[in-house]
């Protein structure tokens, strides 16, 4: 098969994962989702030694999303500066500043976040949505490689950030191979506890 083949072919078996995965996250009640998010927010309240004023991104939760918010409150409690993905268009996402009582306005995809008026900021960690990930680390994620391109260009300006995944558990799928700008986490985050795939500063 040749190189374009087997790109095609990678792409194609992680579009039926992630349709796989995305119908189980979606078969969670509401009741469970809620329950899951405490519970990977106790995880990684313990577990994610995040120095203070260190830039975190996060996420609020769309569809079916896990929720995030539990564990951003513990994390900004902990002194993190937290920011929020906003997108520009269907190329560039940025992360703005997310202060306790700032406004949020409608930033793409159906998400919220910071208006203009917050600072931009460059994420030394990054708490990160996902769609489907596997045991070796691989991420698959909406399919608009939002996050790999950001990572690139923190990468360019001499940042490597660490990526943490937060998910449900039942998002996990079989190992797949990773196409060229697929950018792996270094750990996720479940209701059943952390999963460690590099050296992530964590006990």
């Amino acid at each position: 098969m040749t190189e374009i083949g087997d790109r095609s072919a990678a792409i194609s078996i992680k579009a039926q994962l992630r349709n796989a995965a995305l119908a189980r996250r979606d078969a969670l009640s509401a009741e469970e989702r809620i329950e899951k998010s405490l519970a990977a927010a106790e995880t990684g309240s313990k577990l994610l030694q995040i120095p203070v004023r260190t830039i975190v991104s996060a996420f609020l939760p769309i569809r079916s999303e896990i929720d995030a918010r539990p564990l951003m409150a513990h994390l900004a409690s902990a002194g993190a500066r937290l920011c929020l993905p906003v997108v520009l268009d269907r190329q560039t996402i940025v992360f703005r500043e997310l202060v306790r009582g700032a406004p949020l306005v409608p930033t793409g995809f159906g998400t919220s976040g910071p208006d203009t008026s917050a600072p931009a900021l460059d994420p030394q960690w990054m708490i990160m949505p996902l769609a489907a990930f596997d045991r070796n680390g691989n991420r698959i994620g909406y399919g608009a490689g939002h996050y790999d391109r950001a990572i690139a260009r923190l990468r360019e300006k001499g940042i490597e950030p660490q990526r943490i995944g937060l998910a449900f558990a039942t998002q996990e799928v079989e190992p797949f191979q990773a196409t060229e700008n697929d950018v792996a986490l270094d750990a996720v985050i479940t209701e059943i506890g952390l999963k460690r795939f590099a050296d992530v500063d964590s006990e």
